[in-house]
């Protein structure tokens, strides 16, 4: 190979690597996720999404090979006092020079129809998908042991989480949604 090909062939390697590289102005701490179990059909993801940058940016979308279905969700409490569970079809803002906070009981990573058990202390990748940043790609760890901090905190509603979530706890998802999030998702 002449220093010449070869000097192309690290250019086209460069070419092709660097669009996958999302903007250094996005950075992610402190990822993890939940199941309820090991065979959990569905399951959430959370961490600190901090905003380095001058300007404003949105997550608009997430994917992972360990679910069919992977969305931006948040929790709000209907007009019966019932926590809900729905989609964010607009994404998570994240402000210049802030933060956003994917946590139990607020906006996270929902992570349905698992095409694989994820047990405690299992990681996967998942890519976040930004607006004007691109894409990163994270290994997240499963950690159901975790409890929930002040940064990271759990939602506070009337019934118990047996799996089936308990009285008091409606995810608003209508049938239209499957039965991916039955019993299967904690946080």
């Amino acid at each position: 190979m002449t220093i010449r090909s070869l000097v192309a062939a690290m250019a086209l390697s460069t070419c092709l690597v660097t669009p996958a590289l999302a903007d250094p102005k996005i950075m992610v701490e402190d990822a993890y996720a939940r199941t309820a179990s090991d065979s959990a059909k569905s399951g959430a993801s959370f961490m600190i999404i901090q905003n380095m940058g001058d300007s404003d940016d949105r997550l608009i979308a997430a994917r992972s090979d360990v679910a069919a279905r992977v969305e931006l969700h948040t929790h709000k409490e209907n007009a019966e006092g019932l926590m809900m569970m729905l989609p964010l079809e607009d994404g998570i803002e994240i402000p210049a020079g802030g933060e956003a906070l994917l946590k139990r009981g607020g906006d996270h990573v929902m992570m349905m129809g698992l095409t694989e058990g994820l047990a405690d202390g299992d990681v996967f990748s998942l890519t976040l998908v930004f607006e004007d940043a691109g894409e990163i790609t994270l290994d997240v760890a499963v950690d159901r042991g975790r409890k929930a901090s002040h940064d990271h905190g759990d939602m506070k509603h009337g019934g118990t989480h047996d799996g089936g979530h308990g009285s008091g706890h409606d995810h608003g998802h209508d049938s239209a949604h499957g039965s991916d999030h039955g019993s299967g998702h904690d946080h």
